[in-house]
């Protein structure tokens, strides 16, 4: 049994390369005859084209000579006619006409070959005197300088001439028809001799290959036949396979979703967790700095109140000499500096003002103390009305526009820096503008802006803990604006 199955394979090896080899070769055959055919006959066509042209043009010479003949008579006569102002063009016309004929090359919308025989050589050189006489009369008569007996001559050459430049021109007009029909005539023979070729090889083809085709197709099909069983078997076990894989499939499917969920939950977790971070820490920040405001104004700022009164009191002994009187003097003016700059410290870190008045009066003196101090432009405006807000909310715009007013005044070098806070009855937008240098806003990966510098990440972070959006635009030497935008629930109003 071994063995038979061996002399199969070499038998279906063996009929596998004379089938390919002679499908090759049959099917090349084929191939190159048929394209052969078809650019043989793209090209006389489009010679037979060419000829057709060239045949419609000479004929137009004819007709152009006879003319030029008709104007020339009219224009001696002086007999008033429409197409006389044409002579000039169809004169020129005609000669550029009968010289491309000449050449070979005839120049019209696009340049046509002129295919001639010895014979047209010879029949254009015998025409061409006749031409060159006419074209000569013709210009003559063309020529307004010339004389009337002068263009009479010329007529008289003209009308000699013209007779055997017809005839011959009608004579060169049939031999390119004939030429053309010739042409035709032997694309006809060469399309039977191809197509005779193409069944003779067809014949051969269907002769020995197709019919040792059909024994192999047999064995083939007792061979499918006695394996069609064996595959429908393999065939139902792989349906139970992919049954199994299909579960397994869903399985692995249904297990990714839970990990991907479990995923998201734990970074939401991990978001919640940093957001209760961020706020406790901001809240810590913001109740060390209000405990540390009351300790200077209740603390170092009575002392130095106290120390104040002390010296009111000393300056009213007289002193020994101007120098004690003086270093006093720098001694009070010292004294109060330090208690206007612990005023302006406690002030930075807890307005008393946002607490006793609001969030307006506060961005108002905020931008006046900034003014001052910086010597910048700061322009505060406000539009709406509405009612107190919660002192997170104060606070945390407050340090917004205070943060955002620092870097305009320390990295930005502005001029002029403009505060709008616009408050309806459910929502809330603070905008921070300078005129300054601006900057370039890098791009992370997933397209979100990298604010982590002068504590813009910091903006940002109280932002989102106020439910707000926050948006920074700048670009170089145009400015910045910084804007925050809050929809306010009930838990955020008074």
């Amino acid at each position: 049994m071994a063995w038979k199955d061996n002399d199969m394979q070499q038998l279906d090896q063996q009929v596998a390369r004379r089938l390919t080899r002679f499908y090759v070769i049959a099917l090349t055959i084929i191939a190159l005859m048929t394209l052969s055919g078809l650019l043989f006959i793209k090209h006389t066509i489009n010679t037979h084209y060419d000829d057709g042209r060239v045949v419609n043009v000479a004929g137009r010479q004819r007709m152009l000579s006879q003319r030029l003949t008709k104007l020339a008579v009219l224009k001696i006569e002086a007999i008033r006619s429409a197409d006389i102002p044409l002579f000039d063009s169809l004169l020129t016309t005609w000669r550029n006409t009968h010289v491309q004929l000449r050449n070979g090359t005839l120049l019209m919308e696009k340049p046509y070959a002129v295919r001639k025989s010895s014979r047209l050589d010879s029949m254009f050189a015998q025409i061409d005197p006749a031409f060159q006489s006419m074209y000569t009369g013709f210009v003559r008569i063309s020529n307004p300088a010339g004389g009337l007996e002068q263009q009479r001559a010329a007529l008289a050459v003209i009308l000699r001439d013209e007779p055997s430049f017809l005839r011959q021109m009608n004579d060169i007009v049939f031999q390119f028809d004939a030429e053309s029909f010739t042409r035709v005539k032997y694309l006809e023979q060469v399309e039977w001799i191809l197509g005779i070729a193409t069944l003779l090889t067809v014949f051969i083809e269907g002769l020995f290959i197709f019919r040792p085709v059909v024994s192999h197709t047999k064995q083939v099909i007792r061979r499918l036949a006695a394996s069609e069983e064996a595959l429908r078997l393999a065939n139902e076990q792989l349906e139970i396979t992919n049954r199994s894989l299909a579960v397994a499939n869903q399985q692995l499917i249904e297990t990714q979703a839970g990990v991907l969920r479990l995923t998201k939950e734990k970074h939401q977790l991990q978001r919640a967790e940093d957001m209760v971070r961020s706020a406790a820490l901001l809240e810590g920040q913001e109740e060390e700095r209000k405990r540390f405001a009351r300790e200077l104004h209740d603390g170092i700022g009575q002392m130095l109140t106290g120390l104040k009164l002390h010296a009111g009191k000393i300056r009213k002994f007289p002193f020994s000499d101007e120098k004690q009187q003086a270093r006093f003097d720098e001694l009070c003016n010292l004294i109060q500096d330090t208690i206007q700059a612990t005023r302006q410290v406690s002030h930075n870190l807890m307005p008393s003002v946002l607490s006793d008045f609001g969030l307006d009066a506060a961005l108002q003196l905020l931008a006046d103390q900034t003014a001052q101090l910086a010597g910048t432009a700061v322009v505060f405006t406000k539009a709406g009305r509405g009612k107190r807000l919660s002192p997170v909310v104060e606070i945390g715009l407050y340090r917004i526009a205070q943060e955002a007013l620092h870097n305009a005044v320390k990295y930005a070098g502005a001029q002029t820096i403009r505060i709008h806070l616009e408050q309806e009855s459910q929502r809330i937008r603070l905008a921070v503008e300078d005129d300054g240098r601006g900057f370039t806003i890098r791009k992370s990966r997933n397209g979100k802006p990298l604010t982590n510098v002068n504590g813009l990440e910091n903006m940002r972070t109280r932002t989102q803990l106020m439910n707000g959006d926050f948006t920074i635009t700048s670009k170089p030497k145009k400015g910045t604006q910084v804007s925050v935008v809050l929809a306010l629930s009930d838990n955020q109003l008074y």
